[in-house]
Parts: C-alpha cells; sequence; structure tokens
C-alpha cells in the first residue's frame, strides 16, 4: 500500500475511534480527502480502467477485513454513471480527474410502502479535481460523466457499501431495490 494511503487510513480509524456520530466523521474526513485529492501522487494508472458493463471501475485501495473503512478510486466512462442510491453508510467523495455531476434527491414519500420510494431531484453539483462531498446513510444521489474522457474520484466508505444496505431508486417507476457494484474492472 502506498505510504500515503496507509497513513490516511491510520488517520480514519483514529476518527472512527473517538466517534460514532456520522456527521461529525464526515467533517472529520473532508479535508483528509481533500489532501488526497488535491495532490494523488498515490494515484496509478490502471485505477482508470473502467468495467463496459457497468459503466465505471471500481479500485479497492483499502477496507478492513470486517468491511468497515472502505477506499475505492471509481473510474466512470464517458457519458456513464450510476442511478439514484444511496449508501448505507457515510461516505466522503473527492475530485481527482475530470468533472463528475452529482445530481441529489430528496425521497418524498413516507416510506411505508416496501421497494418503492419516490424521488426528485434537490441539487446538481459539478464535482471538479479537489472538490469535497459528503454523504449520511440515507442521502440520495446520482452520478454522470458528462464529458469525452474517464473522470476519476476518491471514494471514502464507513463500511464498503456492498455490504451495508444499500438501495438503487428509480424515480420513474418508483422501484427501490438493493445495489451492488462489481469491485475491479
Amino acid at each position: 500500500m502506498d505510504s500515503s494511503i496507509a497513513k490516511f487510513v491510520a488517520q480514519l480509524r483514529e476518527i472512527e475511534a473517538k466517534s460514532r456520530n456520522s456527521t461529525e466523521i464526515v467533517e472529520d474526513v473532508r479535508p483528509l480527502v481533500k489532501a488526497l485529492v488535491d495532490k494523488p501522487t498515490w494515484l496509478r494508472p490502471e485505477h482508470a480502467e473502467c468495467d463496459e458493463l457497468q459503466g465505471f471501475g471500481v479500485h479497492v485501495l483499502h477496507e478492513e477485513t470486517d468491511h468497515r473503512l472502505a477506499v475505492f478510486v471509481a473510474a466512470w466512462l464517458p457519458g456513464r454513471g450510476i442511478p439514484p442510491h444511496d449508501h448505507g453508510t457515510w461516505g466522503v467523495v473527492g475530485g481527482i480527474r475530470g468533472v463528475e455531476r452529482n445530481t441529489f434527491w430528496t425521497r418524498t414519500d413516507d416510506g411505508s410502502q416496501e421497494g418503492r420510494a419516490s424521488i426528485k431531484v434537490r441539487e446538481v453539483v459539478d464535482i471538479a479535481p479537489g472538490d469535497v462531498i459528503c454523504n449520511l446513510e440515507r442521502d440520495i444521489h446520482s452520478v454522470r460523466n458528462e464529458s469525452e474522457d474517464v473522470t476519476l474520484s476518491l471514494h471514502v466508505y464507513g463500511k464498503h457499501i456492498n455490504h451495508t444496505s444499500r438501495f438503487g431508486f428509480d424515480p420513474t417507476t418508483g422501484e427501490m431495490r438493493q445495489l451492488l457494484v462489481t469491485p475491479g474492472r
């Protein structure tokens, strides 16, 4: 593991040990992510590899054995992305290369219908290199690479997103379903 990533992981462990409050954790992690994306000397060419079928690549830099504190590089193909979803855990994302469009959604139903959700657009934010956003467990967003090149972003989660109660949302049909990503490319 690259020394800057190893130091980052040690800092994440300290932050998590001192607080269980997700809001406090993301605020403490935000400047650490900002420092890493501002000087991505740890970045490797293979981190830009994508899964054509999925539309993006997920490159795990670190994950605890119990799946906590997962650190990824996400590589997004041009014109591709992921539909609205939550993470089921806190998350901090920093832009490394290119601009990624993040659309933030608000859930408008009362959550009483299993497998169903009504959502509407709340805000659209373009994440450029050095920009950092934070998500809490049930925040909903979608991501799309609107550029002509592969974009890269650093993703830090309290738990690996394939090991949480994470959901994808279809704003047209109202369907809500479990969502997994394929690590690697």
